[in-house]
């Protein structure tokens, strides 16, 4: 994409491509993920899930994560030297996690420039997690300053195998300080890499930056289809025939990367202007399955459809049957009607009477009510059920709950903190 990726080709791959050889690809796990459509995630399964939560200063879970070490062999002129432990990639307690890039060099750390002037982190899940389709999703909040390059991204498992850019390499989010405004979201492959990178960037309306505040970013992930996402928003679609007889390499597993590097040849260097210690702020990384749909745009009832049942054996139920935007969803005796009929739909939403369940001002705070509403595309319209029977409102990372845990008929449900108590266990179509 544009020359902006010209010189930056090899580079954060080859430490990637490094690191495969020396791990042995051959014990990457490949899962079956889903992708979806246009507006969000889909609804089948979580595959992948770290909220992020422990106490501060803790370490990223080890189960699922593995931090990369080094100067990432000066690919892309990037000045940053990747640290273990957990100086500069932790928990911060808040359901966070914190990569942080400091001006200092505490251990007379040698770059390829000389000693090195900065440290941060990078962390992947290879060895631990792949995923073939699906939806790829983190919500994010971006460092800002000249310099400055955050990555959300993902690179194919077979790298140690067949190097870079064969492998192929998915951007779902990158940042340059010097763009404060915009994000960019692109496909590198054989004969289409570095600056001829196949991507786009989406801008915030209103002059807004980034770093103001956390966003959802995503890539909804079906064969021969790609869709990139802000904030629910999707801004792209890729797929074979953008890539002019080129080989398309995105159907195969692929494992998550998560960095902010310092300086390189796309966003330049921080100057007097930059101000460290600067962080990336995670506070969810999700992957949700590709259900076998056909990658449309979130439209009709494509799903599997059923009651959803919980607590007592009631059913969630569109109080009085109303289609109203407004009605609340509350718990009820199963009766068998439509008011009790959900389609799992693989654009991530839950539809009933031919609208989604909503959170109430699409708020996603803790106690949040939900209720009936149109379909629009909204991120909190967005949920997943995993295999421990948690139906989990993507945007807010909460699970539908019965309020305190009351089974009465009409009591109207909520999203609250994923706890594992009864009343928050569904079973769904």
């Amino acid at each position: 994409m544009k020359r902006r990726h010209a010189l930056r080709t090899p580079t954060r791959r080859l430490l990637a491509a490094g690191l495969t050889l020396a791990l042995g690809w051959t014990a990457l796990t490949t899962m079956s993920a889903t992708a979806e459509p246009d507006p969000g995630p889909s609804a089948a399964q979580v595959l992948f899930h770290d909220d992020f939560n422990g106490p501060a200063g803790s370490a990223v879970d080890s189960s699922r994560w593995q931090l990369e070490t080094g100067d990432n062999s000066g690919n892309n002129r990037e000045h940053q030297y990747y640290t273990p432990g957990n100086n500069n990639a932790a928990l911060d307690g808040n359901g966070n996690l914190v990569i942080t890039a400091r001006k200092e060099n505490p251990a007379n750390y040698q770059c390829w420039y000389g000693t090195c002037q900065y440290t941060s982190a990078r962390m992947n899940t290879a060895g631990k997690f792949t995923t073939t389709y699906g939806k790829v999703e983190a919500r994010i909040k971006v460092p800002r300053g000249q310099g400055m390059w955050p990555a959300f991204w993902m690179l194919g498992s077979d790298i140690g195998q067949v190097g870079w850019p064969a492998s192929g390499e998915i951007d779902i989010m990158e940042n340059v300080g010097f763009e404060p405004g915009t994000v960019h979201g692109t496909l590198h492959g054989p004969g289409y890499s570095g600056g001829g990178g196949i991507g786009a960037g989406y801008t915030l309306p209103g002059g807004r930056h980034f770093a103001d505040d956390f966003h959802t970013f995503a890539v909804d992930w079906s064969p021969n289809r790609i869709s990139w996402s802000v904030d629910g928003v999707v801004y792209q679609t890729r797929t074979p025939a953008d890539l002019g007889g080129r080989q398309w390499v995105f159907d195969k597993p692929f494992f998550i990367i998560l960095n902010l590097a310092v300086g390189g040849e796309w966003p330049g260097y921080p100057d007097g202007t930059t101000v460290f210690p600067q962080q990336l702020v995670v506070d969810y990384v999700t992957v949700t399955s590709y259900d076998g749909g056909d990658g449309g745009d979130g439209g009709g009832g494509d799903g599997r459809t059923g009651p959803i049942t919980g607590l007592a054996g009631k059913c969630v139920d569109v109080s009085g049957g109303n289609t109203a935007n407004g009605t609340p969803v509350v718990l009820y005796d199963c009766n068998g009607t439509s008011a009790q009929r959900w389609t799992v739909h693989s654009d991530g939403t839950l539809r009933a009477l031919g609208k989604c369940l909503s959170l109430v001002d699409s708020r996603t705070g803790d106690g949040t009510k939900v209720h009936l509403w149109d379909c629009t595309g909204n991120a909190t319209q967005r949920w997943a059920i995993s295999g421990a029977r948690d139906i989990v409102n993507i945007a807010a990372d909460k699970c539908l709950d019965v309020p305190w845990a009351d089974p009465a008929n009409g009591n109207q449900l909520q999203i609250a903190n994923c706890s594992g108590n009864p009343a928050q266990k569904w079973t769904a179509p």
